[in-house]
């Protein structure tokens, strides 16, 4: 298993994640996604995993005018904006490969193991 954990450190549900993986004794890399955020690579990765890009977004962000432009736009100009806006990601984002969860879903990483 190779568990990357993409979040920020105020976030509660990232920490949650990172309690579920040391418990376990399961290794994983950290991502603060304030300082260092995904590769389109990852992006891209995870937007197909969680079956779209709707799926990535923060309702609650602190950004409100990025988000009600977000509503308006087409799906391929949403995929760019989230991707220059990282901060509207819902946190964490737990790659393993190919697969990908956005939010807290231990009933998911469960299988991984």
């Amino acid at each position: 298993m190779n568990i990357q954990i993409f979040g920020t450190k105020k976030c509660f549900d990232t920490k949650k994640a990172e309690r579920y993986f040391k418990e376990r004794g399961i290794k994983f890399q950290l991502i603060d996604m304030n300082e260092k955020g995904m590769s389109k690579g990852e992006f891209t990765s995870v937007m197909q995993s969680v079956k779209g890009i709707d799926n990535m977004i923060n309702e609650n962000a602190k950004d409100k005018n990025t988000l009600t432009l977000m509503k308006y736009l087409l799906d391929s100009d949403k995929e760019d904006k989230l991707f220059e806006n990282q901060q509207l990601i819902k946190t964490p984002v737990v790659r393993n490969g190919k697969k990908a969860t956005i939010g807290y879903c231990p009933e998911i990483w469960k299988d991984w193991e």
